[in-house]
């Protein structure tokens, strides 16, 4: 059977499994708007078994005639092979969940166009998670969902400087995590492999780190 991570991966990156150490593919995906309504030139995502670099069809040939130079090697020269030479590369670990950890719900469901709902969550659509201070209505913590197709969502969680420490970002992944089971796709979650508050959370979530990572060209230009 075909699994809900493999599907989303076929459709989002426009092929899996890898079928070498890297695959380099053309995939209209990365020259139409994304989640986000923004342009992802380039993502990837690399398994033990091997890894896929989905590229903007214009760019597949020539990306992947180059790719026997290995992910260490062509990642940082992509962004510039793909038209975006004023963007970076980056490298993040990439978790799923098919069992999120059996924490309490902590926040409520809201539009993301609901005027309590902070700035930052806004741009995701859909609902959003979010936790508010019952007695200042203040914003603690958010969950937004980047729903990049039918089978895969990603998960993006922040909290507030002040409410930090009190469990409440891993509550929320695994309560948003839940609601994405049960809408039929497979949760994901990223970060920073640097990010070890970030890992934790996923961890205590029940989003395991299985030796994965997410590649591609960054969102925004580079700073001087």
């Amino acid at each position: 059977m075909i699994s809900r991570l493999d599907r989303h991966l076929a459709d989002w990156l426009g092929a899996w499994p890898p079928s070498a150490p890297l695959c380099v593919v053309g995939s209209i995906r990365r020259s139409t708007p994304g989640w986000d309504g923004n342009v992802h030139p380039a993502i990837g995502v690399g398994s033990p078994a091997g890894a896929v670099l989905s590229v903007a069809p214009p760019y597949g040939e020539e990306v992947a005639a180059r790719a026997g130079e290995g992910l260490a090697a062509l990642g940082p020269l992509v962004p510039a092979l793909v038209g975006f030479g004023e963007r970076g590369w980056f490298t993040a670990t990439f978790r799923w969940s098919t069992a999120p950890a059996a924490l309490p719900d902590a926040g409520v469901w809201k539009a993301a166009d609901d005027a309590s709902v902070p700035e930052w969550l806004r741009p995701f659509g859909g609902e959003v998670l979010v936790v508010e201070d019952p007695t200042s209505g203040e914003h603690l913590a958010g969950v937004g969902v980047k729903r990049h197709d039918a089978h895969g969502h990603e998960l993006s969680v922040v909290t507030a400087q002040a409410a930090r420490g009190k469990g409440l970002a891993r509550r929320l992944v695994a309560q948003a995590a839940r609601r994405v089971l049960d809408e039929g796709a497979v949760p994901t979650y990223m970060h920073a492999t640097s990010n070890a508050a970030s890992a934790a959370v996923a961890e205590a979530a029940g989003f395991p780190d299985q030796g994965w990572t997410a590649f591609g060209v960054t969102e925004r230009p580079r700073l001087p």
